[in-house]
């Protein structure tokens, strides 16, 4: 159902910020008698989950077993995963399978009309189930397709939010700090609208667009986490970016990227002189974790002083490459590029982020009714480094739980106090939108550069010196202006960026996606990187930067 009226004050039961794989799987396991909205930046598939290719990890086949499917992902997690988010997370795997299934998700089957299952980087044994190469368009296009069609969903295309409604903030002194909704613009009207209800759920994606080379949609800025934080939640582990290894290197398609399911089905890295050089850097070669191969990737472009390596599956035979990659095979010959049999130019590429806001097993935050889900949230499953696949299987197993902790915890009875409307009569339009598109630009230069695949100590203080700047800009420019899509984004990137490099300079270890060359060597100690903002208020006492594990 489309939001049909002009009216800038909003009621709902549940608001979620998000059309993703996250989002909708909450808006779609929530009764049908609970009036929803789902907010979404640009169009409804405009999502990460659309663009995902590899699949969703579950233990399905007999030869495998959930304890595999734990070690592998704390193995690739750098052992830095909490457990119990793990086993919760592993453990979901069927019913989120069952959960797509039943909403008519259409996966890629075998010979025997069997979920057919792949093998990617980290994975022990073939347990991806897939739609052929563009699995995330799938689930994408299917869940969206169901949340339209049922009446008590409201969708909002086009509305950025802001920034949340607390009772903090509009002043109250109770002890519990509670999520009211929140302001979200309406790009296309130039309005800010009002968003109310006793439950918000925040599932926004990662923030990697904060990187000048990044695989992800325009939308990933942030936001969810930016707004999560300023409101008063904690957030953890940002210093863990994950770099795609395979981004393809092409001037028409700068972030289209090249499934780590390739590798898994064969495909090696080659030099220009066509040695594989992966089997330097690792016993498992291209199937080792991706932390091992963008590094090393990265090592060997900036060793021999060349723009990018070479994807190699022309091995294969021509059959089996078109079956298994249709999309790809497609896409790379609309730009010259035969995979049956040419290689392909790969860099990596900014591509997931692997912190996020804090929250418990139901995805709830440290704001009572405030849900965080996928990966703009910090479960513990991913640890200092993500494994295929493990993403979207998130997404669902939260997704659900978080619906079932809304169902049980909704009140009735509960009124929304009054909210102010959103004041802009001291606001003017902005004179000159370059300051923005400046500042965009001199932010992503400096993560790239400074706070990239391999760090150190002086690259991020450096980093941390312009950010903050920056910063001091971007918040001028905020209170004096009219917000717009690009303001409300800068923002957000802005604090991102900065919590990033906090969170990397307070890590003293190299640890899985975290790699610094003043401090090469992995720590003892496992622990993980929390920020608290200086508004954090919870009944319980407040942790330390550090927290160990």
């Amino acid at each position: 159902m489309d939001m049909s009226n002009l009216k800038t004050t909003h009621q709902f039961d549940v608001i979620i910020v998000g059309s993703g794989g996250a989002g909708l799987s909450l808006a779609l396991s929530l009764p049908t008698h609970f009036k929803i909205a789902v907010l979404a930046k640009s169009s409804l598939t405009d999502a990460s989950t659309y663009y995902a290719q590899g699949g969703v990890a579950a233990v399905l086949d007999e030869t495998d077993s959930i304890e595999q499917h734990i070690d592998d992902t704390m193995i690739a997690g750098a052992h830095l995963c909490e457990m119990d988010a793990v086993k919760q997370t592993v453990e979901g795997g069927r019913p989120s399978v069952d959960f797509l299934l039943e909403h008519g998700v259409k996966f890629t089957l075998d010979e025997d009309e069997q979920l057919h299952l792949t093998r990617e980087g980290g994975h022990s044994q073939r347990r991806i189930i897939h739609a052929a190469d563009a699995t995330g368009k799938a689930i994408s296009t299917t869940l969206v397709e169901r949340a339209q069609e049922k009446s008590n969903i409201t969708i909002f295309e086009n509305y950025i939010a802001i920034d949340l409604i607390t009772t903090h903030k509009l002043g109250h002194k109770a002890r519990v700090n509670k999520a009211l909704g929140l302001y979200a613009l309406d790009e296309r009207n130039e309005k800010v609208h009002t968003f109310l209800a006793p439950f918000t759920a925040l599932a926004c994606g990662g923030a990697m667009k904060a990187y000048l080379y990044t695989s992800n949609p325009d939308i990933a800025t942030g936001d969810g986490i930016a707004m999560a934080y300023r409101a008063g939640c904690r957030v953890a582990n940002m210093e863990f970016n994950q770099f795609h290894p395979t981004c393809l290197y092409h001037p028409q398609a700068r972030s289209f990227l090249i499934t780590e399911a390739m590798r898994g089905e064969g495909a090696y890295l080659r030099l220009p002189d066509g040695e594989r050089f992966m089997l330097r850097f690792d016993e498992r070669a291209e199937l080792a974790p991706r932390d091992i191969v963008a590094r090393a990737i990265d090592y060997e472009i900036k060793r021999l002083g060349i723009r990018h390596v070479w994807l190699d599956i022309s091995h294969k035979s021509a059959d089996f490459v078109k079956d298994h990659f249709p999309t790809l095979y497609a896409r790379l010959m609309e730009l010259g590029i035969d995979i049956t049999k040419d290689m392909i130019p790969v860099v990596p590429a900014a591509h997931y982020t692997c912190g996020g806001v804090v929250v418990d097993e139901n995805s709830e935050t440290d704001i009572a009714g405030l849900y965080a889900i996928g990966e703009t949230s910090y479960t513990g499953l991913h640890g200092a480094n993500r494994m295929a696949s493990n993403s979207l299987l998130e997404c669902f197993v939260y997704g659900m739980s978080a619906a079932k902790d809304i169902q049980e915890k909704f009140d009735h009875s509960f009124e929304v106090p009054n909210v102010p409307e959103w004041d802009a009569t001291q606001a003017v339009s902005p004179d000159e939108d370059v300051v923005i598109l400046q500042n965009w630009d001199e932010l992503r230069q400096t993560m790239w550069n400074y706070v990239g695949i391999v760090r150190t100590t002086k690259r991020l203080e450096r980093a941390l010196h312009r950010i903050e700047m920056l910063k001091q800009e971007i918040t001028e420019y905020y209170q004096d202006y009219h917000v717009s899509k690009n303001l409300i984004e800068l923002r957000n990137l802005v604090l991102v960026s900065e919590m990033i490099v906090r969170c990397a300079m307070q890590r003293k270890e190299s640890r899985g996606l975290h790699y610094t060359l003043d401090y090469p060597e992995q720590s003892s100690e496992l622990r993980k990187t929390v920020l608290t903002p200086p508004n954090f208020k919870v009944e319980t006492p407040l942790v330390n930067s550090q927290e160990q594990l």
